[in-house]
């Protein structure tokens, strides 16, 4: 009795077991918008949710009756971990457009998943009349506007107002429909009266399920920078621009038997539209900082940061040195931070300060910076430091705030040998004649010695005497040759991108010989962009594969030699960018085409030169 009681108490367990692994999974159909117009064109997803999608299976789409399929289905995943659990989601979207008005449903759509049919619920969509609207298409039948809504660009400020100083941070985030390609950066923001700090840069793109204005994306944060104002005014952040190549799915056009053979799913047939993403303009209204009750020892700092002074002895000897320290800590702009200087007695000598910085560009830029004085007392005797003060704005409470540092005395010791005949190493006599133009001549212990040599000039002097304009004016010429070279900035880049080009491939090959394969990609794209921006003379912020191509043209490089840059470059920027399913053996043999490939372009430019 007692084993049949454990036997049905452990069978239940494991009937709620499979409960719970039932209803973890889900599928569930959803639409841009009910309501349409008879020429908008809208999406549709289908959503399969659960701990896992990699056994789904044998997807059937509804007929989409009353309606025209522009593109799909377009798939995308993402997979999320909380906690320690893991979920991941699998879409599969449509872009549809009615062919006429009324009420239409959009049937329910199947899928397996482990040994189970899921299945969606039924959708309504009402079309009603709408006036025609312009449409030049792009390839796909997808057009320009519908592109625009489909992949954009959106820069976001933490803050729409701002004090001069104060940090604001702008973040950069890629929404997309539909299924991407590895982007490609064709013009970046720019910051004009701000000073910015780069935050946690992006080296791969991750994407997450969102909304925007009701509708949801697939969104991937793509940048996010720290801007500090340094001017008061209306002040603008230009767009960011990306090149997003869009893939979509062909459907079939006609009754041929091979587009319906090929048409088939595992073939996968797809069309590549390139589009070019842009962010909106930002507007920052920076404010001045008020004019009021401004400290004396104000000296910019904007902020919210403490203040700290240090001395390493309080005793020292004469001409012995000793270290005086500077702390300040906090959130702001560490870099534009200016340590006060310290009032020192006059007997006390300091040298030029060592600066050191510690800087967290975090969501908010912190950190510290440390300035050290090595100062040296020449006198003994108490001496007092002065305490010093440090003045700065905080935007937060938009007040002004001073820190003051701690009073020092230091007691200096007579140096060993000092006495009251020397003064800082000087003697008394010295002292005296220090305000005379003319000493007095030495006198005593003087003897000439008769050097006995008939022979006064030595050979060696002749040859030195010929020798010494020949190496004169060859030094000269150098001296003027690397002038020019180092005035003409393009022409050293030109002849320093070789030599940069084998510095870049080396870290290459290292991380190759690590296994690492994303930062081998990484450094295998920075050798290459380099290489053509200092040998074709490309600003890096103007930079692209397409403006490198078109220069690389006019010098009549072959067409397949440019064909393999181009090549490389995507590859390089898609493996950044998509899953790491690179393996060494394909990461050795790419490394030594690159490699031959910049190799040839070198050989060929020097040609042409």
């Amino acid at each position: 009795m007692e084993r049949a009681r454990i036997k049905f108490v452990f069978l239940i367990f494991i009937w709620i077991g499979v409960l719970i692994n039932i209803s973890a999974q889900s599928f569930s159909a959803s639409v841009d918008k009910t309501t349409i117009s008879q020429y908008e064109r809208f999406q549709v997803y289908f959503t399969f949710e659960g701990e896992s999608v990699h056994n789904l299976t044998n997807f059937r789409a509804p007929s989409f009756e009353g309606f025209r399929v522009l593109s799909g289905p377009n798939q995308s995943t993402s997979m999320q971990i909380i906690n320690g659990k893991v979920s991941a989601s699998l879409t599969y979207s449509y872009i549809l457009q009615p062919t006429n008005t009324g009420k239409f449903t959009i049937g329910a759509a199947f899928v397996d998943f482990g040994g189970k049919t899921y299945k969606t619920e039924s959708i309504t969509i009402n079309v009603v009349k709408g006036s025609p609207q312009d449409n030049k298409s792009a390839s796909g039948g997808i057009s320009q506007e519908e592109l625009s809504k489909s992949v954009f660009i959106l820069a976001e400020a933490s803050k729409s107002r701002a004090y001069v100083g104060e940090q604001v941070t702008v973040t950069y985030k890629l929404y997309t429909k539909v299924n991407i390609a590895s982007p490609q950066i064709t013009k970046l923001p720019q910051y004009q009266g701000f000073w910015a700090e780069e935050i946690e840069p992006r080296q791969t793109i991750n994407f997450t399920i969102g909304t925007y204005k009701g509708e949801r994306y697939r969104v991937a944060e793509i940048k996010k920078v720290a801007l500090f104002p340094t001017r008061a005014g209306t002040l603008s952040v230009t767009p960011f621009e990306l090149n997003v190549p869009i893939i979509i799915r062909r459907k079939r056009t006609g009754n041929d038997i091979f587009d319906e053979f090929f048409n088939d799913s595992f073939f996968g047939r797809t069309e590549t539209i390139e589009h070019t993403a842009r962010s909106n303009t930002l507007k920052i209204n920076v404010m001045p900082l008020p004019s009021e009750n401004v400290p004396p020892s104000f000296d910019g700092a904007v902020g919210n940061f403490t203040f700290k002074t240090e001395i390493d002895k309080k005793e020292a000897y004469t001409n012995e040195s000793i270290t005086l320290r500077y702390t300040i800590s906090g959130t702001g702009n560490i870099k534009l931070l200016t340590a006060p200087k310290p009032l020192l007695p006059a007997s006390v000598e300091k040298y030029e300060p060592k600066v050191y910085e510690n800087i967290n560009r975090g969501s908010v830029v912190s950190g510290q910076k440390i300035t050290e004085y090595l100062i040296v007392p020449r006198t003994p005797g108490k001496k007092v430091i002065p305490s010093t003060e440090f003045s700065y704005f905080n935007p937060s409470t938009q007040k002004y705030v001073t820190i003051k540092s701690t009073e020092y005395e230091i007691n200096i010791l007579k140096g060993v040998g000092d006495d009251e005949s020397e003064t800082a190493g000087f003697s008394k006599e010295d002292i005296k004649l220090l305000s005379e133009d003319i000493r007095y001549i030495k006198t005593s212990d003087l003897s000439l010695i008769k050097k006995e040599n008939d022979r006064l000039i030595k050979p060696w002097f002749w040859i030195a005497l010929f020798v010494s304009p020949l190496i004169l004016a060859i030094l000269i010429f150098a001296n003027r040759r690397k002038a020019i070279i180092q005035n003409d900035v393009r022409l050293l880049k030109y002849r320093k991108a070789e030599q940069a080009a084998k510095k870049r491939l080396k870290s290459a090959r290292k991380a190759l010989d690590r296994n690492d394969i994303e930062n081998f990609y990484s450094e295998l794209s920075s050798a290459l962009f380099g290489y053509l921006e200092d040998k074709l003379g490309i600003d890096k912020s103007e930079f692209t594969i397409e403006l490198a191509l078109n220069k690389l043209m006019v010098y009549n490089v072959p067409s397949d030699l440019l064909n393999k840059i181009k090549d490389i470059a995507e590859k390089c920027e898609y493996v950044r960018f998509a899953p790491k399913s690179e393996t060494v053996i394909s990461a050795n043999e790419f490394y030594d085409n690159a490699v031959k490939t910049i190799v040839e372009i070198d050989s060929y430019l020097e040609k042409k030169k």
